[in-house]
């Protein structure tokens, strides 16, 4: 289930620049997919690769905001820095919502031996995930952190590490076969845009909940 909710704007009209939404790549990442929600949020249509811009982290997708290459960031509740963009006085928070996350599991090179004791390439945030889903015949395991679980499935392809709890896009992009059971995060996400003049009325008003527009 994917579901929109709360948007705070009331229209996510562009500043000017160049339309489209940065997010934490490479191609396959739960992030992307939530961007591609955002846009179709957005515009109506069904993204292309001129309307996501996918990054190595989404510290470099908001200085792609600051720099008005596109007008919207999204990112993961989950992740670990995220309140650096909420108090980035640069960032506005323009809506969150609610989507599930592509299908998580443990993947892993085919035909390739795995060891006893495997290397295991994750991102931080669904790093708890390694161990409800890591086959119990392992008898321990190695993490290494990447960036994106895209990354992490590229690291099994290009013999860094034996494992990667990845997604089902980034696996079958990266010629994977999943050892594990599969499933998916019910994920809040943020999007922010350049700081703007929209603010919500407090709650203690009798206009508690209205949007409305500053005028400094």
């Amino acid at each position: 289930m994917r579901q929109m909710v709360n948007w705070l704007t009331p229209s996510f009209a562009t500043h000017g620049g160049s339309p489209g939404v940065a997010t934490l790549g490479p191609a396959g990442t739960s992030s992307e997919v939530a961007a591609g929600i955002v846009w179709q949020s957005l515009e109506g249509d069904v993204p292309s690769i001129r309307n996501i811009a996918l990054h190595r982290t989404y510290e470099d997708a908001a200085e792609a905001v600051l720099k008005q290459d596109v007008d919207y960031l999204v990112v993961a509740n989950a992740y670990s820095g995220i309140s650096e963009f909420y108090m980035d006085t640069r960032l506005s928070l323009a809506g969150v919502f609610v989507m599930d996350t592509p299908h998580y599991g443990i993947a892993q090179l085919p035909g390739e031996a795995v060891p006893d004791r495997p290397v295991v390439a994750t991102h931080p945030a669904p790093r708890p995930l390694v161990d409800e889903l890591l086959p119990s015949h392992f008898t321990d395991r190695e993490i290494l952190q990447v960036t994106s679980t895209s990354t992490a499935a590229q690291s099994v392809r290009d013999g860094v590490t034996d494992l990667a709890l990845t997604t089902v896009p980034a696996a079958e992009a990266h010629g994977l076969e999943f050892i594990s059971r599969k499933r998916f995060i019910r994920m809040l996400w943020s999007v922010f845009t350049l700081n703007g003049e929209i603010f919500v009325v407090p709650d203690d008003t009798a206009e508690a909940g209205r949007i409305t527009h500053a005028h400094t």
